[in-house]
């Protein structure tokens, strides 16, 4: 239950004002229809984080205890920093209008705009950290970011505009950081 807990928590401040949240704000704006939105969000991100988390569990086996326990924390404290630096959603990123709808350019554009993101890497991370329990660290991070990003596609402008990002942002660089460290001293 912890690896579950712990990984919902983690996505969901990491998700905050990240990229893949502002394309669901901007898949909302565009299409107007929440619900394959939303579908069309699960779906990239179960499969995404699945393959992170294999990844992660990969790396476990590949490593000694050691290494692996200053790469991990070295990694959270890499995603502390990288958590102050704001993401923008470049033209690029913005989808198209495509012959697969409303719910396949979701899946699609969610699971590209992922790729490479804080949250994948932070699910690969916790994969790594939580050995044998890859299942509920994916149930997690798949629970994190649709805590994060379904709000929007229901709520949007209205919800960005009160969220302080800055401050969910600082928040989540210090519970980075302090995993960063706890993993380093092996607590």
């Amino acid at each position: 239950m912890e690896a579950f807990l712990v990984s919902t928590g983690i996505v969901a401040l990491a998700e905050m004002g990240d990229k893949t949240q502002l394309l669901a704000l901007l898949l909302a704006a565009r299409f107007r229809k929440p619900w394959p939105i939303v579908l069309g969000i699960f779906t990239a991100t179960i499969v995404n984080h699945a393959l992170a988390g294999a990844v992660g569990a990969w790396v476990t086996h590949m490593l000694g205890e050691t290494a692996l326990r200053w790469i991990l924390g070295g990694s959270f404290i890499a995603m502390a920093i990288w958590m102050l630096i704001p993401d923008k959603l470049d033209d690029d990123d913005a989808p198209k209008s495509s012959h697969f709808g409303v719910f396949g350019t979701t899946v699609i554009a969610f699971f590209l705009a992922e790729m490479g993101d804080k949250t994948q890497i932070a699910t690969v991370m916790l994969a790594a950290r939580f050995v044998g329990d890859y299942v509920w660290v994916v149930a997690g991070t798949t629970l994190g970011m649709m805590l994060a990003n379904a709000p929007v596609v229901w709520l949007g402008d209205k919800l960005v505009k009160r969220v302080p990002i800055k401050r969910v942002h600082g928040i989540s660089a210090a519970i980075f950081l302090v995993l960063g460290a706890v993993m380093i001293a092996g607590w």
